[in-house]
């Protein structure tokens, strides 16, 4: 397991939806610390500061898709995905209540590693979040990992 100081950044503008993707994450990653940035901005600074302190980048980025306009989940993704970008190698998971199959096209091609639909009650959250942790933590290893 590679949970030694990881943590991860979710981008969400709703506080409700947040409050439940934290406990459902502390249930599931007890040791994962999870970041809130409620816009692009702050997601930004937050991410640049990890570049600036060296620390950690986080492991994943769950992004919602619109915060709270479609254009701001968009350019947040372009960025971070943009050839350059010292957070290419970041993964990013779409999370959005859209089964729009435009949306999910269009996430793929700017570069999102996953698109997945929002759950809508908390059990599929913790669901969710186990599958993550066995997935993103158990058995992938990314770039910047200590083994």
């Amino acid at each position: 397991m590679n949970y030694n100081r990881s943590h991860i950044l979710i981008v969400e503008d709703n506080r409700d939806h947040w409050f439940i993707i934290e406990s459902a994450l502390k249930d599931r990653l007890p040791d994962v610390e999870p970041v809130l940035a409620i816009n692009g901005e702050e997601a930004r600074t937050y991410l640049q500061n990890c570049l600036d302190s060296r620390a950690n980048l986080p492991k994943i980025i769950l992004l919602d898709l619109y915060l709270p306009t479609r254009e701001q989940g968009w350019q947040l993704l372009r960025e971070l995905k943009k050839e350059g970008s010292p957070f290419v190698q970041v993964p990013v998971v779409i999370l959005s209540f859209s089964k729009d199959t435009n949306d999910i096209a269009e996430v793929y091609n700017y570069g999102a590693t996953a698109y997945l639909v929002k759950p809508t009650d908390y059990n599929s959250w913790l669901k969710y979040f186990e599958t993550l942790r066995q997935y993103w933590w158990d058995t992938v290893t990314l770039p910047g990992d200590r083994l």
